[in-house]
Formats: C-alpha cells, sequence, structure tokens
C-alpha cells in the first residue's frame, strides 16, 4: 500500500468516523473493509492524552452524551504498534490528528509522511477555535498528504465560510468533515455532564450543515446521526463526496 494517496471519489461512499473503529483496520472486526471506502483512525495526539474523569456515557431520548478525553498514547506509540497493520490495509487510512499548537502538528505530520498505507490526515478542530487558528493548523499540516478538516458542526458553516473567504482556500485543505455536537446533560452526581452527542436526534442538524457546505467549492464529508442507509443517501444527494458512520457500527446492523 506504499504510495497510496486519498482518492476523495470515495468507493463505496462509507468510512468509519474517528474514534469508531479503534487504531487500524481490523480484518475480523465489527463490519467487512470492503464496505470501506477508507478507514480513519482513533484521534491521536503527539503525547499521551488520558481518560477524562467524571460521567462518559449518558443517554437521552434519541441518543446519548459521550465524554472521554479521546485517551489514547501519543503518535509514537501508536506507529510503534499500528504502523505495519496500516501498510497492510487493503483501504486507505486517514490518520486522525488532535493538535492544538502548530508546532506539534507539524511534528506529527513529518511522521505520517511516507508511511505505507497513509493516505491521508484528519485534523479534528477543537469547538472553541478562532478561524485564524484553524487557517495556522490547515497550513501546518500541509505537505504530502491531503488534509481533510474536521470542523465543529455547530460552527461549521462559520468556520468553513472564512476558511474559503474570497477563494483564499487555506492551502493544503483536502476537504471538510464533521465532528459531533456538543451538549450538556444532567449528571448523576447533581452537577451537568458535557460531551459529544450521537445517536438519531443529531441527523436533522447534520444534513442541514452538509447541504451548506455543499454549496461552498469544497468537498464535504458528511456525518452525524446516519443510522439507516436512506439517511446516507439522503447525505450523498446533499452533495457529499462520502459519508462516515459512527454510533452505528457500535449498535451493528450496518
Amino acid at each position: 500500500m506504499a504510495g497510496m494517496k486519498l482518492d476523495l471519489a470515495f468507493d463505496p461512499p462509507w468510512m468509519n468516523a474517528a474514534g469508531s473503529l479503534g487504531f487500524a483496520p481490523d480484518r475480523h472486526g465489527v463490519l467487512e473493509l470492503s464496505r470501506l471506502g477508507a478507514f480513519v483512525t482513533h484521534p491521536i495526539s503527539l503525547e499521551k492524552r488520558s481518560p477524562a474523569h467524571g460521567a462518559r456515557y449518558l443517554a437521552y431520548p434519541g441518543g446519548f452524551l459521550l465524554h472521554t478525553g479521546y485517551p489514547n498514547p501519543g503518535l509514537r506509540t501508536v506507529l510503534r504498534r499500528h504502523g505495519e497493520q496500516w501498510g497492510r490495509s487493503p483501504i486507505p487510512v486517514i490518520v486522525h490528528l488532535l493538535c492544538q499548537r502548530v508546532e506539534e502538528l507539524a511534528q506529527a505530520v513529518q511522521r505520517l509522511e511516507g508511511l505505507p498505507g497513509v493516505a491521508g490526515i484528519e485534523l479534528g478542530l477543537p469547538p472553541e477555535i478562532e478561524a485564524g487558528q484553524a487557517r495556522a493548523l490547515i497550513e501546518a499540516a500541509a505537505g504530502e498528504l491531503p488534509v481533510i478538516v474536521r470542523l465543529p458542526v455547530e460552527r461549521a458553516v462559520e468556520l468553513a465560510g472564512a476558511l474559503t473567504k474570497n477563494d483564499a482556500q487555506a492551502d493544503g485543505l483536502a476537504a471538510f468533515s464533521l465532528g459531533p455536537p456538543r451538549g450538556l446533560l444532567p449528571a448523576p452526581d447533581g452537577g451537568l455532564a458535557r460531551g459529544r452527542l450521537y445517536g438519531p436526534a443529531v441527523f436533522p442538524l447534520a444534513l442541514r450543515v452538509v447541504k451548506v457546505l455543499s454549496s461552498m467549492g469544497v468537498p464535504v464529508i458528511g456525518a452525524g446521526g446516519v443510522y439507516r442507509m436512506e439517511q446516507a443517501e439522503a447525505m450523498l444527494r446533499a452533495g457529499v463526496a462520502a459519508v462516515q458512520l459512527d454510533s452505528v457500527l457500535w449498535r451493528g446492523g450496518w
């Protein structure tokens, strides 16, 4: 798989969302890899991240809130444990990076360039990021690998507009994808739990956002609340290049 590059004409047009299927494709996992056009890794930071404290899973009508802190052992350890699996993958591997500083992002990208099986980078942007900081991160990630920018869905239209304003598209930007919305729920201890929202209730918001993004001239990878094939096909009709699947993969039956 050395030299495999990212083709935005994904075939089939489905992939897992970051955090849903682990760090590397599993030929004996919950889903046949031939049913995916690409595999997206669990979010990876340059240095190790520990799990979040407090309530991590809370259900609500139509979905659930998840708060994990994106724990991972750091890029160096991930490469040691899973790099060979990426090279043997029958489908392109997209590495999802969690980096909020230009310097650490540049280091992470340098370690990934030229690795067998790695076809692209998905850059996860934090929900509070400013447009100028987002542009700086995207340009720091620009290099040999295409960069998919995962936008926080609540601010996706705003940020995408700033990153493509007056045709001044950020260097290295290959596509936009969508991260799950954030929310609050009453926690068992009487406080408020914050986290990412998943489930069918997210779909109407996600579909509206991808419809708007698809008119901005940059390829879009849809995501959010897709639980049935007709919902995925609706996103394709809205103009996306592919659709990412998240919690439906944990439930099974896709």
